[in-house]
């Protein structure tokens, strides 16, 4: 999977913007809020048909401007494929691929495999399961859209069935009977993702973990662990035995959307436990494994977006981090890095096609 050419108009804090990555390594390099961010985003757009930063589309138009465009020309499977947003204020999201626009934005998600990972990733290790859940669900849905379909799926019958229990209250009467219809949907569905999600955490996890020893040097002993209510009862019980706390709750307090994936340090949770370096090495070592992961799945090296890697790494994790990723298991990356000195170096250091842009000038 490689980026061929970027067009960005109106983008953030970006009038016009051209860019030709090279097949390698793409450094981007400048002060902070010069806009380094801001482009690794625009190339996310084109691959999840929105920004990382989960805002709402029109505050992504530059101040001023009425709309935004963004254009990629990848190369896919040696076939070129040219995705085009447009996002104009009052106005629905235009999203094409190759002059024609979706029927719906799922149908894009894991055409353009990609992994990004950025200062804020760390919230994955000390933030609500939520985050973690979202992870999986992004990674899984790049290269099984039947998952993706499935959870949009439950999430319709879980917003349903929510409803119901609000009804409860505001009308003074229970009509358990409605209940069990949602049910049925929130037990059929939500089964079928807990095994998906489980096959995923086991074969995730050895790859994470060597990822893990390489680039703290084999310091730490380290676990991933999925954890979900199903383990310990089907689906169909456990909303059956929750209901009259759900009738008081006035929502679903049972099933997969409450699963996590808890982080481990020498059998401790690394949030509590592990330091600001150790932290930043598992989040690496996940995306690291993530790549890997699609890339098995799909038989395609996903893009890989590193934004500000470097803060709380010492040298040697760098290094390594470096070394790892120069390889030619990993395809066409793109870095961003306020020290420019660094960087060059950091060019200088590789052999093959590089790119170093400065924004600052």
């Amino acid at each position: 999977m490689k980026l061929e050419q970027l067009t960005i108009i109106n983008f953030k804090n970006f009038d016009s913007f051209e860019l030709k990555p090279a097949p390698k390594f793409n450094c981007f390099t400048g002060p902070n809020g010069i806009g380094k961010t801001n482009l690794l985003d625009a190339i996310y757009y084109l691959s999840f048909a929105k920004s990382f930063l989960q805002s709402a589309d029109k505050l992504h138009i530059k101040h001023g401007e009425d709309y935004f465009a963004l254009n990629g020309k990848f190369t896919r499977k040696e076939e070129i494929e040219e995705i085009a947003c447009s996002v104009k204020k009052s106005q629905k999201k235009v999203f094409k691929r190759n002059g024609k626009e979706y029927d719906r934005l799922s149908d894009h998600i894991g055409l353009i495999p990609l992994v990004y990972t950025a200062p804020f990733d760390i919230s994955m290790v000390i933030g609500g399961s939520d985050t973690r859940r979202r992870f999986i669900d992004t990674v899984i849905s790049q290269f099984d859209k039947d998952y993706l379909r499935k959870i949009i799926k439950y999430q319709r019958a879980l917003d349903q069935r929510n409803q119901v229990l609000k009804s409860f209250s505001a009308n003074k009467h229970n009509d358990e009977a409605a209940l069990e219809i949602w049910d049925m949907q929130l037990a059929k569905t939500g089964n079928e993702i807990f095994e998906i999600r489980n096959q995923f955490a086991n074969e995730i996890t050895p790859i994470f973990n060597e990822y893990y020893k390489r680039i703290s040097g084999n310091r730490d002993d380290v676990k991933l662990i999925y954890v979900s209510q199903i383990f310990k009862n089907s689906l169909e019980n456990l909303l059956k035995n929750s209901r009259q706390k759900d009738i008081l709750f006035q929502y679903t307090t049972s099933g997969i959307h409450k699963d996590d994936l808890e982080f481990m340090l020498d059998e401790y949770l690394i949030r509590k436990t592990g330091s600001q370096g150790q932290q930043k090495t598992f989040v690496l070592a996940l995306k690291l494994a993530q790549f890997d992961y699609i890339k098995q799945k799909t038989g395609l090296k996903p893009i890989l977006l590193l934004d500000d890697i470097f803060d709380k790494l010492d040298s040697f994790r760098i290094n390594t981090l470096i070394e790892i990723v120069s390889d030619n298991n990993f395809g066409q990356i793109f870095l961003t890095d306020t020290n420019y000195e660094r960087t060059l170096k950091l060019v200088d250091k590789i052999s093959e096609d590089s790119k170093l842009v400065c924004l600052e000038n």
